[in-house]
């Protein structure tokens, strides 16, 4: 659906899926229930609402009833195109920024940072690497989307051509090292011949540079015999459904921003085990999972192997799980408090209110 007229663009400038494109999908629709609100650019779902390049220029102009329209960028890529339609061309817009980086910002990153009209993070612990004023609004989650499988775990094993009749642990996200997929194929080599009821899938891309790490695993997965349970199956964009076959959720990312998974998973009503990465420590109640170290498989291969011999435990987790995202974890939750950032610039409120550019 394409907006002509929109109150805020949300650009999308990379066109592989990442945990930011998955926020993009999930708030623009929420937040259409309320705003005029459009994505821009290549590799988004059709049903979004979205502003064409060639309606580009319509944002020359304030809308109606608005005083500007609002620019919301979560990438650098995107923050720089903002700044030059707003200060190089004169546009009437102004600036919002996401982050949910926790590490150091570099020179230039702080610089565009310091050029937006307001700042939000996406956690406190993300908001300790800024340098200036913001709000702190944690990610949600369309349950919509994102709830336990009505048909049940094993008919929607067998509608994915899993087996229906095994447990199943996953782990989802991008292929690669830092995300610690090697730490989930390495505790399940270690833990399936020892639990012959239950799989493991692994769904997620492996870009170019990380094809030899993909490889390399399938290859210790092969050398253990282990092929027909622990399965790649690659990158899916309804991956909501792959959540909907899991009994257990891992997250073993030795390093991440926010990580939205262990929140899709809880809100599949599946138990999580996670590193202590991101924001995954603040988000997983130990009553709906367990948090170990980051980098540390004997700590994870512990905490995944309590659960796969325990179903009373498992069950319990799972319903906490469900229980604690459905309570403080809802779409409707953070769509809401975006707005009223939005409203705070649109309303004139001051910059120690709203952001960081005066």
């Amino acid at each position: 659906m394409t907006v002509s007229d929109p109150h805020v663009v949300t650009p999308n400038f990379k066109r592989r899926l990442s945990g930011v494109t998955s926020t993009i999908v999930q708030l623009v629709p929420e937040h259409a229930r309320r705003l005029r609100v459009a994505a821009l650019g290549p590799g988004l779902p059709a049903h979004l609402p979205r502003l064409d390049w060639r309606g580009l220029l319509r944002l020359a102009r304030a809308p109606a009833d608005r005083p500007f329209r609002i620019w919301h960028a979560r990438r650098n890529v995107e923050m720089l195109p903002g700044i030059f339609l707003r200060d190089v061309l004169r546009w009437p817009i102004r600036l919002v920024f996401t982050s949910a980086s926790q590490r150091r910002h570099t020179r230039y990153t702080r610089w565009l940072i310091g050029r937006m009209d307001a700042v939000i993070a996406t956690s406190a612990k993300t908001g300790a690497y800024l340098t200036v004023p913001h709000a702190v609004v944690t990610h949600g989650i369309d349950q919509s989307r994102f709830r336990p499988a009505p048909e049940g775990r094993a008919e929607r094993r067998r509608a994915l051509g899993l087996a229906p009749d095994l447990r199943t642990a996953g782990c989802f996200g991008r292929v690669r090292h830092q995300k610690g997929t090697d730490l989930f194929v390495d505790a399940m080599i270690r833990l399936l011949p020892d639990h012959p009821g239950w799989q493991a899938v692994i769904a997620g891309r492996a870009t170019a540079e990380h094809e030899g790490f993909e490889r390399e695993l399938k290859a210790r997965v092969a050398a253990a015999g282990l092929e027909r349970r622990i399965r790649f199956v690659g990158e899916h964009r309804d991956i909501e459904r792959w959540y909907g076959a899991l009994d257990l959720f891992v997250a073993p990312q030795r390093w991440e921003g926010f990580g939205l998974t262990p929140l899709e998973a809880m809100s599949c009503g599946v138990p999580v085990v996670a590193a202590d990465a991101g924001v995954f420590a603040e988000v997983v109640p130990e009553s709906a999972g367990r948090i170990v170290p980051p980098g540390d498989l004997d700590a994870m291969t512990a905490a995944i192997r309590s659960f796969l011999a325990d179903e009373a435990a498992l069950a319990r987790a799972g319903a906490v799980a469900l229980e604690t995202a459905l309570r403080d974890f809802p779409l409707e939750r953070e769509a809401l408090q975006i707005e009223a950032v939005y409203e705070a610039l649109w309303s004139g409120k001051s910059a120690a209110t709203t952001g960081v550019r005066r």
